[in-house]
């Protein structure tokens, strides 16, 4: 399921929503350009867990940029045209109400707060992990949790493949979400008894963004212009 909009638009310009699709972007075709550098840019940028595992215990690396910013620098790339695509998509569909109900300074707050405690999520289920970390899917799944907790009965257009049939639906947001989080958490579970890096994706992350975007959107005011 692929959502494309919501039913209930956002009265104020989602500031804060282009400025991070457009350094999203720019990084990306920043990556493109990189050519048979970009392995060396994703371990100097990226969440690598053993690396971070190391620094946390202060073990020095030589490294020129800190390892714990990757935390947030991990936020900003991507593994390709589809990751990024996605990425953007469910970013735009849900963080424009929730830009709005926060506001902008809080939401790219929260936004990153929900991106860095993610990658530790991650982290803390794979800590010697030598696989580099990146993408915005924690941030935005921490979006997805503040959403599902606002917006349950808000009508999600969703486009359904139905074999060689493609149809739009409207799904109320706690189910189109609700389903989202539970294949997340499940193959988060499942990822544990999976050699290193097999899954290819964070599923950790994933879950663990969206739980503490729902329980730091009430804490941080979402809820406050009701």
């Amino acid at each position: 399921m692929i959502p494309l909009r919501d039913n209930n638009p956002s009265h104020t310009t989602p500031i804060v929503i282009y400025i991070l699709i457009t350094i999203n972007v720019v990084v990306f075709l920043h990556q493109l350009s990189l050519g048979s550098g970009l392995g060396e840019f994703f371990q100097l940028y990226a969440v690598i867990p053993q690396q971070l595992s190391n620094s946390l215990d202060g073990i020095t690396s030589s490294q020129s940029f800190p390892e714990i910013l990757t935390l947030i620098s991990s936020q900003f790339l991507h593994g390709g045209l589809m990751h990024i695509g996605f990425n953007m998509l469910f970013l735009w569909t849900f963080g424009n109400n929730i830009e709005e109900d926060l506001g902008h300074l809080k939401f790219l707050i929260f936004y990153l707060i929900c991106g860095i405690l993610a990658g530790l999520t991650h982290w803390f289920f794979g800590m010697e992990s030598t696989v580099p970390t990146i993408g915005a899917s924690g941030a935005i799944a921490g979006v997805m949790g503040a959403y599902i907790i606002k917006y349950p009965k808000a009508q999600i257009e969703t486009l359904l493949p139905l074999g060689f049939f493609i149809t739009t639906v409207r799904i109320p947001a706690v189910f189109f979400l609700g389903f989202w989080f539970l294949q997340q958490a499940i193959s988060s579970v499942a990822s544990l008894g999976m050699p290193e890096g097999m899954s290819g994706v964070a599923y950790w992350a994933h879950a663990g963004g969206f739980v503490f975007g729902a329980i730091l959107a009430p804490i941080m005011g979402v809820f406050n212009d009701d």
